[in-house]
């Protein structure tokens, strides 16, 4: 049997039968300090680094029939080593003590719940999905790690004007040096936190309370999409009608984790759904007014829209890479439009023509990049009413929606973002 034990941000160990007959303990080292007096003396002792040398010496233990103690800081089965044991040793072979999360621990130590709050480790994995994650959520705790800390994620939140403030966790289960400091995202930026920090909170104060719902987690995705155009503020009827709009959805696939581009956004009717599927939205629009409305559409759906004021290409040289991209205009700039786009992008470009004459320009912009390019034409005929309580069917302008896939993606199976590991 190999026993895990959770410490680190709850009480101390105490003396066990599993701890004093262990044959092998396994460890940080400040863990393995901890419970020396409570390990037997002949006990090896196996600190923790890299992860397959530990497991081979588990390994060992567990074919001679032998006891092994693992020790781990807080939970060890939310974001910690009980997956890896499991995956190499199998769950029956395993007796878990979990502890006290740090996730849990720091949201308590600012009074407040996380039953409706997104988690995202960024230890040994790409910082990115974890910004964005912070940029769609409101309340997020982000599990850092070398290279992933409140300074590094602090530049990102900065650079992007993310509205939100970053309380930093470090040294959580010790009474004497814990500390939760509650920082600007610049102000997290221009420090060096060493490597005593355990979490980093990102919150929105302003939505940090959302309302009390039966299903743990930021929220489920949304019950309706494709919304009707009157449920968005537009001008004269520029909105990217609902019908091209829910398979556009369907060909950019917004999730957690991710960030996409709405350009030529217009009243940002693309950019608001995909944030509400829980996606990082950037919406690019070169009006001012355009840009107004694109904001109180934000606000009326209760989502965090990035609004960048300028004409595509030129303004996004400053855009983080997108994971996908709508396109909705771009008029005489649609070629050039759809090949910056598709340089930038790492899955997928959706393209709305009005114009047959530009839909192989696109094709060949799309082509061009690598990407394999597909199209469909859409006309649809909503019912109209008639004079006496009849109706008719009213034909709606034809769109051409062309879209574009990076190959390597076309295959790749959707994982939730929790469990996306870096290569």
């Amino acid at each position: 049997m190999i026993t895990v034990f959770g410490t680190g941000t709850g009480a101390p160990l105490s003396p066990d039968p599993a701890l004093s007959s262990a044959a092998v303990a396994v460890g940080g080292r400040r863990h393995l300090d901890a419970a020396e007096a409570l390990l037997a003396p002949g006990a090896e002792r196996v600190v923790l680094g890299p992860l397959a040398p530990a497991l081979d010496a588990v390994e060992r233990y567990v074919d001679k029939g032998r006891g092994v103690a693992v020790l781990a800081s807080g939970d060890p089965g939310f974001f910690g080593i009980v997956r890896a044991l499991a995956e190499r040793f199998g769950p029956a072979a395993l007796d878990v003590r979990p502890g006290v999360s740090s996730v849990a621990t720091a949201f308590a130590g600012v009074g407040l719940p996380w039953d409706d709050a997104s988690v995202v480790s960024a230890h040994g994995r790409d910082l990115r999905t974890a910004v964005n994650v912070c940029r769609a959520y409101p309340k997020t705790a982000v599990l850092t790690g070398p290279g992933a800390g409140p300074a590094e994620l602090g530049a990102e939140l900065t650079h992007f004007g993310a509205d939100r403030v970053l309380v930093v966790a470090s040294r959580l289960g010790d009474p004497e040096h814990e500390s939760l400091e509650r920082v600007t995202p610049s102000e997290a930026a221009a420090r060096d936190w060493g490597d005593a920090v355990s979490v980093i909170l990102c919150l929105d104060e302003k939505r940090v309370l959302a309302p009390v719902r039966t299903l743990a987690g930021p929220g489920r995705p949304p019950a309706r999409w494709a919304l009707d155009e009157s449920e968005f503020a537009h001008r004269d009827s520029m909105i990217t009608k609902f019908e091209v709009r829910a398979l556009a959805l369907a060909r950019l696939g917004p999730r957690p984790g991710d960030l996409v581009w709405d350009v030529g956004a217009g009243s940002g009717s693309v950019a608001v759904e995909c944030a509400r599927f829980g996606a990082a939205a950037v919406a690019v629009e070169k009006t001012v007014d355009g840009v107004a409305r694109i904001r109180e559409n934000a606000a009326a759906h209760g989502v965090d829209v990035r609004v960048v004021h300028g004409a595509a290409p030129t303004v996004l040289s400053d855009l983080a890479d997108p994971d996908a991209v709508f396109i909705g205009g771009g008029g005489r700039e649609l070629t050039a439009i759809v090949t910056a786009c598709a340089r930038r992008t790492r899955r997928s470009v959706v393209v709305s023509v009005a114009a047959v004459d530009r839909v192989g320009a696109v094709r060949d912009a799309l082509g061009a990049a690598g990407f394999a390019s597909d199209g469909v034409l859409l006309q649809s005929s909503r019912l109209a009413p008639l004079p006496g309580d009849v109706s008719r069917l009213a034909a709606a302008n034809p769109v051409f929606l062309v879209w574009g896939v990076r190959p390597d993606t076309q295959s790749a199976t959707s994982v939730d973002f929790l469990e996306r590991r870096s290569s």
